[in-house]
């Protein structure tokens, strides 16, 4: 199995006042291609933190961060961005889609950032996989829970991602459509063979991953 990404003594502090709260420290980790990993760990310990560093969604005190052979930790913004929106694919707690757009639009929005012309045509396939094609044209505020996170995760695989990033996909879900997420990202995982890292607090869940990674006061140890 191929390295596809790997972090080396990784660590993130924030000043608050006078005072420096460590958030990760010295975070070692490697996925390979196509693994389904979970970071477990309770409300608090730093999972969205390591997420967003491993995502380039923000930058590390020290440490290295390496995607795809390619050492991202001093990138520039302009560097990042191509890497954000082809490399990886993001999908948050909180949905985060565009209040303006519907949900084809806001599916084929990192698509049209590329100027992919199969934009819509893509769109329109991950809406039909995911059973949403009669909300095509429904607005972030006409959809259920479930079915913003549906709509959510078919933005992030619009641009085919060597990896997948959720951070906590069902913490704003009932047991019912968390459960239809959770087997909506493993058929995912399973028929394009997508490589996932995701963060969750749910034991059941994170079962369901090939390994776990356990984080508790900033360090990563491994459960499974």
């Amino acid at each position: 199995m191929e390295t596809l990404l790997e972090t080396r003594d990784l660590s993130k502090l924030y000043s608050i006042g006078e005072r420096k709260v460590k958030v990760l420290q010295s975070v070692s980790l490697i996925v390979g291609e196509g693994e389904f990993v979970v970071i477990s760990g309770s409300s608090g310990s730093g999972k969205t933190t390591l997420l967003s560093l491993l995502s380039g969604l923000d930058r590390p005190s020290s440490g290295r961060i390496i995607l795809d052979g390619q050492d991202i930790t001093d990138l520039t913004e302009d560097q990042l961005a191509p890497v954000r929106n082809q490399l990886t694919g993001f999908v948050f707690q909180a949905f985060h889609l565009i209040p303006s757009l519907n949900s084809l639009e806001n599916i084929m929005f990192p698509a049209e950032l590329l100027g992919d012309r199969l934009a819509k045509e893509k769109a329109e396939q991950l809406l039909k996989k995911v059973g949403l094609s009669q909300r095509s044209n429904s607005f972030p505020e006409q959809l259920s829970g479930g079915e913003k996170q549906r709509v959510a995760i078919c933005r992030a695989l619009v641009n085919e991602p060597k990896i997948i990033f959720a951070d906590e996909p069902t913490g704003n879900l009932d047991s019912e459509n968390s459960e239809g997420i959770i087997e909506l990202l493993r058929s995912i995982h399973q028929d394009q063979n997508a490589t996932i890292v995701m963060a969750t607090h749910n034991k059941a869940i994170a079962e369901k991953a090939d390994r776990i990674f356990h984080l508790h006061d900033g360090r990563l140890t491994v459960e499974r």
